[in-house]
């Protein structure tokens, strides 16, 4: 990764018991691929800002900040990805941070009942299951019913997270009774599971099965079993700066943001 100015180098947070957890990131550099569209304007926007975002947006979210503080060149951006969950539950129990995107409605509903956000969350994108398997296919599974099979290595997010809780939907409406070998705690542990050769399939999403590249292929649920995940994203009621933190949400939604989360996978709200 390319060093950038001092404004924009990386930073750790000191977050007693969850930094490690969190895996925190900094936003720095410009290395990832551009969006093809003129960045806005930059704005009068400074310091800094951190993010909690699910564990799926890790690399769309790791461009967008890229293209932020290009046009932000006073923000320096600070990534906390992990399970949904799991990140409500910090900014419940008052982690310092600034925003919230989740993978999901209910765990900002957490957050909205809890009064841990200020004003209305913003949902800026989309995305669907897909059944993740070897490079290839090797097993010829086609469908939902075919990861019944007991000879199968079937591994799933836990049933508190966001894509467990759609993996859940997905086996009830398909009504096949699956037994996973285990219980991942985010959908980048499923998706590494599958692509080490640890598990045959596991249910992750589509946007999670692109990122994994040749390392993995991805079999089509049809609608009529799938699910449709939004994604909201909004300011805490504890951020120390909200101006700021409102500027990436006006960022993430427009067309730059929108045309950076395209190249992932992800659709439009």
């Amino acid at each position: 990764m390319s060093v950038r100015p001092a404004h924009r180098t990386m930073r750790r947070l000191l977050i007693p018991a969850i930094a490690v957890l969190l895996g925190l990131v900094s936003a720095c550099g410009s290395d990832s691929p551009s969006s093809g569209l003129p960045d806005p304007a930059s704005s009068d926007v400074s310091g800094d800002v951190v993010v909690f975002a699910a564990s799926s947006l890790t690399g769309a979210f790791g461009d967008l900040g890229d293209a932020f503080t290009e046009a932000n060149p006073d923000v320096e951006l600070t990534f906390g990805f992990a399970a949904s969950s799991e990140l409500a539950a910090q900014v419940l129990e008052g982690a310092p941070t600034d925003l919230y995107a989740s993978a999901d409605l209910a765990n900002m509903a957490r957050l909205v009942d809890g009064g841990a956000v200020a004003g209305e969350p913003t949902v800026f994108a989309t995305n669907r299951a897909e059944i993740i398997v070897a490079p290839g296919n090797p097993l010829g599974i086609t469908d939902i019913a075919d990861l019944a099979d007991p000879d199968l290595i079937l591994v799933v997010c836990a049933p508190q997270v966001p894509c467990g809780t759609y993996t859940n939907d997905i086996f009830r409406d398909a009504d096949v009774d699956l037994e996973p070998d285990s219980f991942e705690a985010n959908v980048k542990a499923v998706v590494t599971k599958v692509t080490l050769g640890e598990a045959d399939a596991g249910i992750a999403y589509a946007t999670d099965v692109f990122a994994a590249d040749d390392a993995a292929s991805g079999v089509e649920i049809p609608d009529r079993l799938n699910v449709r995940a939004e994604y909201p994203m909004a300011v805490t009621t504890g951020s120390s700066n909200p101006q700021a933190a409102q500027a990436f949400i006006d960022f993430t939604v427009g067309d730059s943001g929108q045309a950076i989360l395209a190249t992932y996978g992800f659709t439009t709200p």
